[in-house]
């Protein structure tokens, strides 16, 4: 598990080969000319995702007047809660075991051994008549609390 993933792709093309391909030339038309075509593609991937709704909030919070922009979203869990771990959503400053990551402009971080907890975790913001807040979605719990702040793996 990790930040970022790194895809290579090669083809039995050249670049004259590729050529004859886009033109519709092919060995049944005579034209072999073989070589090689290398592409490489990095993905990045974020250990959590915001939904569009959480990132709204998100930036509505970090506009306020007085946010101290020195600050991080902290993505994390601690001990405690219904189910035994709890999920921490908040501003705080970067600390050294974090590892820092970016949503949609949105500064993130997480302490590096919560990830084991948390990868594949998405954050929802809910505005509802009965329910108003962030909720998590988490891959990785075995069992989540009635309130949904807490969670077993």
């Amino acid at each position: 598990m990790g930040l970022f993933g790194i895809t290579v792709n090669i083809s039995l093309w050249s670049s004259s080969s590729l050529w004859a391909f886009k033109q519709g030339l092919g060995p049944r038309s005579g034209f072999a000319a073989f070589g090689y075509f290398c592409t490489m593609e990095t993905t990045i991937t974020t250990p959590v995702t915001l939904t569009a709704g959480a990132i709204r909030e998100i930036k509505k919070l970090m506009g306020q007047e007085g946010f101290d922009s020195t600050q991080v979203l902290r993505v994390g869990v601690k001990g405690g809660g219904c189910s035994g771990m709890s999920y921490i959503l908040g501003f705080d400053h970067k600390q050294e075991n974090d590892q820092l990551f970016e949503i949609e402009d949105i500064p993130c971080a997480m302490n590096r051994s919560h990830e084991i907890y948390l990868y594949g975790m998405q954050v929802d913001w809910i505005d509802g008549l009965n329910n108003r807040g962030f909720t998590f979605s988490n891959p990785n719990a075995s069992n989540t609390c009635g309130c949904g702040t807490s969670f077993a793996v």
